[in-house]
């Protein structure tokens, strides 16, 4: 294998971990616009939820989730649909403030760091991505998400993050969450992303695909066998299913230690994500616990090399 194919299959790995590398929302005042907004989106993701009710109680993955991903050319999509067992205004409150969604994405295998920064302009989160193993902050790949507030009520969050450029050429990734209260002590949540990519990106990740991710499946059942094994999606869709629910997971174990003390938290979020991976080990397992936990207390503890960027 020549340098060149080593190099694109580097960054290819890297871009198969940051697809789902989101931040959230500014915490300054909603504008007009975005309160007109809330009331045809929340309606609109309460037909989904509607719409949704045999999937979400009857899955595989042990919980009420739906997940589903397409992919055209030159256009890549993944979206979950979840009911947590957490309250809406807990929800509300914690995923509209930017900087916990650092204490969110650090959970993930291949975000090594992760900045928040907010001004008068657009917020930013300065999010490093890098191998799954440890390794120095200047050989990760920084990207920066700009976030912001489309909706924020007592009925209705929708928050949004957009990066124009990522790694090897990958474009205009476009990436949101909403929620809406299901009575007093539940939240149902879309999580969906999607982002470009050009020949660069899909010959590094077939790449990939064929050696060091020949083994790696997603989500998706494409068809069941005489002997009632599954046959799971693989290829990028795969990929985009395996993040998809890695980034679910830190989100449903962010909201879980709420109530732990805060010196406690971050040790517990760790724990418990990694259990949660455990869950679907066929798709998500890449490795020990142990070695999980002192890598990610080590990327906790590291100070900033360099200050978040200033909001343009």
């Amino acid at each position: 294998m020549t340098p060149s194919w080593k190099w694109q299959m580097r960054w290819c790995r890297l871009n198969a971990w940051i697809v789902l590398a989101f931040a959230l929302c500014a915490t300054g005042p909603v504008h007009s616009q975005a309160v007109a907004q809330a009331p045809d989106g929340a309606n609109a993701l309460r037909e989904r939820h509607q719409t949704l009710q045999t999937a979400l109680r009857e899955n595989p993955f042990g919980r009420a989730l739906h997940l589903d991903s397409t992919q055209t050319s030159g256009d890549l999509k993944g979206e979950i649909h979840a009911v947590v067992e957490h309250p809406f205004e807990t929800v509300r409150t914690s995923l509209r403030v930017a900087r916990h969604w650092c204490d969110i994405l650090i959970l993930h295998l291949n975000v090594k760091q992760c900045l928040s920064a907010a001004g008068a302009g657009p917020s930013v989160l300065a999010v490093h991505v890098g191998r799954k193993f440890d390794q120095p902050l200047e050989e990760a790949y920084r990207v920066d998400f700009a976030y912001s507030v489309v909706a924020d009520s007592a009925e209705f969050l929708h928050v949004a993050l957009r990066a124009d450029n990522g790694p090897l050429g990958t474009r205009d990734y476009r990436i949101t969450l909403r929620a809406i209260p299901l009575g007093d002590s539940r939240t149902f949540l879309n999580l969906s992303y999607a982002y470009g990519y050009g020949v660069a990106a899909r010959l590094a990740m077939q790449a990939y695909l064929s050696t060091l991710g020949s083994d790696k499946v997603g989500f998706s059942v494409l068809e069941k066998r005489p002997d009632g094994q599954h046959v799971y999606v693989g290829s990028v869709r795969g990929v985009v299913e395996r993040n998809t629910m890695r980034y679910y997971l830190a989100i449903d174990t962010y909201l879980g230690s709420l109530g732990t003390p805060p010196a406690q938290q971050a040790e517990q979020r760790l724990r418990a994500w990694f259990a949660a991976t455990e869950r679907y080990a066929r798709q998500l397992h890449e490795m020990d616990e142990a070695d999980y936990l002192t890598m990610k207390r080590k990327e906790i503890a590291r100070k900033p090399s360099t200050p978040a960027p200033a909001p343009g």
